[in-house]
């Protein structure tokens, strides 16, 4: 099995990369490198093609040379308050970009032989911030109405409306999976676990939007990567699948967690972590609560979450503790950590 994974070298891409080897992939990379794509997080790879997949060339190229069976999609920009501060990235990227892929791909299984067109999967990967925001109960299904609220999410919900007019209109085969918040190893420290790790670390401001009382759902990374596996290889064509943690905490109990246990784990002589916490402006257009129903995906293909929050907290906790170099160069280097997404006009 050949698979093409575009975000490869990025946090959830390199946790896929990982997946698919331990099943026995050959996996080509696909990855521009860009501030969040770390080449060694996805060291396993058996080739990287290192290009923009908003680059028809590029995309054709790579699909040409490497010949895959299976594509999975995760290229993306990703973060809510860049967005904020510069949404035409994300246009470029996410939409744009998966419509080239998209091509690409059409192109690409229209010349394969029958067999291998059976085969072949395009999945492209997207995020629950596409349905808006819920209230106080209610959960996110397949079948809930798009609302997105912030650039990152509207451009996440034009790239899965892309993805199944391909499938529609072109017959391309697809699968669609869309996730909870993730949280693991190599996670880029400008998303609240990682930064709140690193900054408790460093005995740094623990800033939390507004009153803390946003809530996500939590989905360790790992436990992603099985999921978008079984997806891929067993899902139905043309379906989409929920993928949730069943860990919903509000931000300012993440926050608190995090403190709680990095105060056992490497205690502080200045005392208790949550000295730290800060309470600062809220991000513009803050949605409320996301929570996922996970109950498709569990009931046709068997997966489930298998790492409670408390147990995954530890073990991203520990990696970071056991990775200082890796952090420390970002910290240096492309990202200190500084207030993003305050912009609102």
């Amino acid at each position: 099995m050949r698979v093409l994974v575009t975000g490869s070298a990025g946090f959830i891409g390199s946790a896929v990369v990982r997946r698919l080897k331990a099943a026995g992939a050959v996996v080509v990379g696909y990855d521009k490198l860009t501030y969040a794509g770390v080449a060694e997080a996805g060291s396993p790879v058996d080739a990287l093609v290192k290009a923009d997949i908003a680059d028809p060339a590029a995309a054709e190229a790579a699909l040409q040379t490497h010949q895959p069976d299976l594509v999975m999609h995760l290229a993306a920009e990703s973060h809510v308050d860049r967005s904020i501060d510069g949404p035409a990235v994300f246009i470029q990227t996410n939409i744009v970009g998966s419509y080239v892929m998209l091509e690409a791909a059409a192109r690409y299984w229209r010349g394969l032989d029958e067999t291998r067109r059976r085969r072949f999967r395009f999945h492209h990967i997207s995020t629950d911030e596409v349905y808006g925001s819920l209230g106080q109960t209610g959960q996110f299904t397949e079948q809930t109405p798009y609302d997105p609220r912030s650039p990152y999410s509207a451009s996440k919900a034009a790239s899965d409306h892309l993805v199944r007019a391909w499938s529609e209109t072109y017959g391309l085969p697809v699968v669609m999976t869309n996730c909870s918040n993730n949280y693991g190893p190599y996670h880029f420290p400008e998303k609240l676990i990682p930064l709140t790790i690193l900054n408790a670390l460093e005995a740094k401001s623990l800033p939390v939007y507004g009153d803390g009382s946003n809530v996500r759902d939590w989905l360790f990374v790992e436990d992603h990567a099985d999921a978008l596996y079984q997806v891929v290889t067993r899902g139905r064509i043309g379906e989409k699948y929920n993928v949730g943690g069943d860990a919903e905490r509000t931000n300012l109990q993440v926050v608190q967690a995090i403190c709680d246990t990095l105060d056992e784990m490497q205690p502080d002589p200045a005392g208790s972590r949550r000295r730290l916490i800060t309470f600062v402006s809220d991000r513009p257009g803050h949605d409320f609560r996301y929570a996922i129903d996970h109950s498709k995906i569990t009931r046709e293909l068997g997966w489930r979450p298998s790492v409670g929050f408390e147990e995954g907290l530890r073990l991203t906790i520990q990696w970071y503790l056991d990775n200082r170099a890796w952090w420390s160069a970002i910290r240096d280097g492309v990202y200190a950590g500084e207030r993003l997404g305050a912009r609102a006009e």
